[in-house]
């Protein structure tokens, strides 16, 4: 049973991290040279109109962060144990579906390429940890009060 519920959580965590990514890409009217929702079906062709732009990968940049932490917190909430390891997992699979684009399409910026390393890892290590210290915190806060209810029924 565990195994699914880590399996569905990190499904989850990385479809609330694209989507977030996506919706990112969205935002700027200019950058929607696709007529589909998702603009990763013609990808190669949306890259190399917003090659020259640095505004687009500072902010595709900003939402891989977020979708990051999103997506650590996601899949840290829905696991037993271990929720910093699993959003420590999200963070490498979008890092490695982001070296896979880099590899593809030879169409992004130097810091780009240098800045996803710092982004994807840490992000998601954040959106764990933030998990696990309101776990900590309410853990701690459970076992106070049941130390007091003793207490005063003593």
């Amino acid at each position: 049973m565990n195994f699914l519920r880590n399996t569905f959580a990190v499904i989850l965590g990385l479809a609330a991290a694209l989507l977030i990514i996506t919706l990112g890409i969205r935002m700027n009217p200019r950058w929607i040279t696709f007529d589909e929702y998702l603009p990763f079906e013609n990808w190669g062709t949306f890259l190399r109109s917003v090659e020259d732009d640095g505004s687009f990968f500072g902010f595709l940049l900003i939402f891989t962060g977020i979708g990051s932490v999103v997506g650590g917190v996601i899949t840290a909430i829905i696991v037993k144990y271990a929720k910093v390891a699993y959003a420590i997992l999200i963070g490498f699979i979008l890092l490695f579906i982001a070296m896979l684009d880099v590899i593809i399409f030879p169409y992004h910026p130097t810091f780009y390429k240098i800045s996803i390393f710092l982004t994807f890892f840490p992000f998601a290590w954040f959106g764990g940890k933030i998990v696990e210290v309101l776990y900590e915190r309410n853990k701690s806060k459970k076992k106070n009060s049941i130390s007091k209810t003793k207490n005063a029924s003593e």
